[in-house]
């Protein structure tokens, strides 16, 4: 498994290693997002993906484990706040975030399943989770992705991890990346929207 020097490492070896520009499918779902409010971007690395949260209108807190990487995404966006964090021990605050996005992490089932309660749980009412992240099917492809099964997401996992949510969409197919030197080409990903009642 990674380590956070690992990550450490790999950020350290060059900059916007996923892109500057935020994940197609958190961009795409602009339109269920509030205008005003708070957000939550976990394993955000550099920040994209919260940077675009924070323009969009949220108070937004950004988690990574790199400390070099969050290093980076501090500044990105006066209302996005970068912290170090080891997801399976941050005290998630309960009905804190409108919006938390879980864009590419990978974690052990057991870790996933602790970080997925601590998200579903720190979600207010209405407020939206938006999930996209490497499928079984990435498997052998070199646009990305963790290279142990059990990391990649299926729609089980999805199921199991969010059903106390209300699920909004969950799609499993192609996608062709354009994030940065890491995620490059046609890659197999699981996208979803989940609503907490």
């Amino acid at each position: 498994m990674s380590t956070s020097l690992a990550w450490d490492e790999r950020y350290g070896a060059g900059t916007d290693l996923f892109g500057a520009a935020p994940n197609d499918y958190l961009r795409a779902q602009a339109w269920r997002l509030p205008a005003t409010g708070t957000a939550l971007a976990l394993g955000d690395g550099e920040g994209r993906n919260g940077a675009f949260l924070a323009a969009h209108g949220l108070e937004t807190l950004a988690l990574d484990w790199s400390s070099v990487a969050i290093a980076r995404a501090r500044g990105r966006h006066p209302r996005l706040r970068a912290e170090t964090a080891d997801l399976t021990r941050f005290p998630f605050p309960d009905s804190a975030f409108d919006v938390v996005a879980w864009i590419y992490l990978h974690l052990p089932p057991e870790d996933r399943a602790l970080v997925a309660a601590g998200a579903c749980r720190a979600l207010r009412p209405g407020g939206l989770l938006v999930l996209e992240c490497f499928a079984p099917a990435q498997e052998g492809r070199r646009s990305g992705g963790p290279r142990e099964a059990a990391l990649l997401w299926t729609r089980t996992a999805a199921d199991a991890c969010f059903g106390g949510l209300d699920l909004l969409e969950c799609t499993e197919g192609t996608v062709r990346l354009d994030e940065g030197p890491k995620h490059q080409g046609p890659a197999e990903v699981l996208r979803g929207v989940w609503r907490r009642a």
